[in-house]
């Protein structure tokens, strides 16, 4: 049985990866470091293009489990379809939690606190003084509950919020309060300050921020997307942000990169940072942990964690 594992780091510049193991570095470069059909263990480039990430998979036929180093594994999905029944998909739960949920709440108060403005008045020496928005008092709604939504709330925790309520693709009860589900968000958007979309994206997710969506959200109103870029409907929120109506903080955006000239740089009340959620100073020491237990598990033939489907099932 096959022993190569194809990594994205160099293999000793990773403490603790288990012995027994041909560790392969391939960052997503034009030459593979060997033959596709050999690889057990794929862990995807991370920050790479889909089409960079899938190249090699539809020749990874001894392949056993596929490891992305994000949270989301929709880069992948499309190549599935070319790999034998049983290969595990495994996410980066625990990796990114942090430095999203840090950006989220950054975008949040900058968004708020008028930043963006600050800074363009040091640039022309103005002295843009006078009252802003503040978090605290603001209710907050949370759209996608898992790790990162969960973290998100950790953060929001200290500042004082009128209230905070959580929403995901099923009901459930958490130490801080009800989730509510997916089926109850229409109703629930007037009520929110702030709507912060954390969902992973998926058929269900694609487009829910449609027009629909944007404008049953209260007047004055920000959105702070860290999904997904097509979580969002473009068209629909310039028309939003255009009418001067709601405001957002977007991490990622559809299509992404944004190209230059497209009118989302200039809308009115909107604040864009390049998709840096996860790339942070926080990403390594998780990344190279999460590997590490993963190679272990999988060389001692022991069930993988976090585990998002199985080919074939």
């Amino acid at each position: 049985m096959t022993s190569d594992v194809w990594l994205p780091f160099h293999a000793d510049e990773i403490d603790g990866l288990p012995e027994g193991l041909d560790y392969r570095f391939w960052d997503g470069d034009q030459e593979f470091p060997a033959d596709p059909a050999d690889c057990a263990f794929y862990v995807v480039p991370y920050m790479k293009p889909p089409g960079v990430a899938q190249r090699p998979m539809s020749e990874m036929t001894s392949v056993r489990a596929v490891q992305t180093l994000s949270a989301g594994v929709d880069h992948v999905l499309p190549s599935l379809k070319s790999l034998h029944p049983g290969v595990e998909l495994c996410n980066a739960r625990g990796v990114h939690e942090a430095s999203t949920a840090e950006l989220a709440l950054a975008l949040i108060l900058a968004s708020l606190r008028g930043i963006p403005d600050f800074v363009r008045g040091q640039d022309k020496e103005e002295w843009r003084s006078g009252f802003r928005a503040s978090l605290a008092d603001k209710s907050v709604l949370i759209v996608g509950y898992g790790s990162i939504g969960s973290a998100i709330e950790d953060r929001l925790a200290p500042f004082e919020l009128a209230r905070v309520a959580r929403v995901a693709r099923s009901a459930r009860a958490t130490e801080r309060g009800p989730v509510r589900p997916l089926t109850e968000l229409s109703s629930l958007l007037p009520e929110f300050d702030i709507v912060v979309l954390s969902t992973p994206l998926t058929n269900t997710t694609r487009g829910l921020g449609n027009a629909d969506f944007l404008s049953r959200m209260k007047d004055g109103a920000l959105l702070v997307n860290v999904a997904r870029g097509p979580v969002v409907d473009t068209k629909a929120l310039l028309a939003e942000l255009q009418s001067g109506r709601i405001t957002a903080a977007l991490d990622v955006t559809d299509p992404e990169p944004l190209p230059q000239g497209h009118p989302l740089w200039h809308a009115p009340g909107v604040l864009i940072s390049p998709h840096v959620g996860g790339p942070t100073s926080a990403f390594w020491p998780r990344a190279k942990r999460l590997l590490v237990d993963q190679l272990t598990l999988f060389v001692n033939q022991e069930p993988l964690r976090n585990v998002v489907l199985t080919t074939g099932t």
